[in-house]
């Protein structure tokens, strides 16, 4: 199942500023904390499939927000930024946007990069972004069927903030969900993993940083939800094999994680995001870094 984002082939993407959604739209309705959290590194794989992303956070100076030497800080940074985007006001994002920027300015290419690079380039933040509102539409309706369309253009407009809480301006973000389709689709050409990166995602999906016994209690249900999550693209330029009994058998298992994910208490379901998100403003409150 794809997210209901219909291409309408030859359309030009027109960027404007974005409708509000409508009053009334609850995004906390459509999110789901603990499936966020398994489906967290299929988007990594999907964000770092442009070379200039992924060699952005390969080679990145930023110790403190490496993830094999500070997992537990760069989880808490990660679904922070996730919570603050999808459930703060302005000022949340305000401050949080600042103190990534930071982190963010000092991550650019060097003469010996296979690439050219910026963490500040609102190109690179903008397909970062794209594929965080993709996993949110994807990862719902892979649990609980296809959105209406009212819904599902609300959910857009309001996923626009995933840009507009980095450096992405609001007039980027394209128009509506067939704009985005387009894009989408232009950017699947721009996926390319070669070996390095590839090496550097393996290690990430099979908690090669982490204990013997994390990898043995993890590894193979990581492996499995993650190339199921990948669309085909992004699980071929990884090199996963994927059968269509392996289909059969995912999409069981994420109907079972929707019907559990229904009957759970709303703040259990925004977990961990909800829990971030207060955690951020304390540290605001206290003069606390939050990343």
């Amino acid at each position: 199942m794809t997210p209901t984002v219909p291409v309408e082939a030859g359309r030009a993407a027109r960027r404007a500023e974005l409708p509000a959604p409508p009053a009334d739209f609850d995004i906390r309705h459509y999110l789901s904390g603990p499936a966020g959290v398994l489906a967290g590194m299929a988007n990594v794989i999907m964000q770092l499939s442009w070379p200039q992303v992924g060699y952005g956070v390969k080679e990145s100076k930023v110790d403190d927000g490496n993830i094999t030497k500070h997992p537990v800080k760069r989880a808490r940074t990660t679904f922070t930024f996730l919570g603050v985007s999808l459930l703060g006001d302005a000022e949340d994002q305000r401050l949080f946007r600042r103190a990534v920027n930071r982190q963010h300015a000092q991550v650019r290419s060097t003469a010996e990069s296979p690439v050219a690079y910026n963490a500040m380039d609102p190109e690179l933040q903008l397909w970062v972004a794209a594929c965080l509102y993709y996993g949110t539409v994807d990862l719902y309706e892979r649990m609980h069927g296809r959105m209406e369309e009212p819904t599902a253009d609300a959910l857009y407009a309001h996923c626009a903030r995933f840009g507009t809480s980095l450096q992405v301006r609001p007039g980027m973000w394209p128009e509506n969900r067939a704009a985005f389709a387009e894009y989408w689709e232009k950017g699947l050409e721009r996926v390319s993993i070669d070996d390095t990166i590839r090496s550097h995602l393996m290690d990430l999906l099979e908690n090669r940083y982490a204990s013997r016994l994390t990898q043995l209690l993890t590894n193979r249900r990581n492996r499995f939800v993650t190339t199921g999550l990948l669309p085909p693209p992004f699980r071929e330029a990884m090199q996963l094999p994927w059968t269509e009994q392996d289909q059969r058998r995912f999409d069981r298992f994420m109907r079972r994680v929707g019907a559990l994910d229904r009957r759970l208490p709303q703040a259990v379901r925004l977990f961990p995001y909800n829990v971030l998100l207060r955690d951020m403003r304390w540290r605001v409150r206290t003069g606390r870094p939050l990343v």
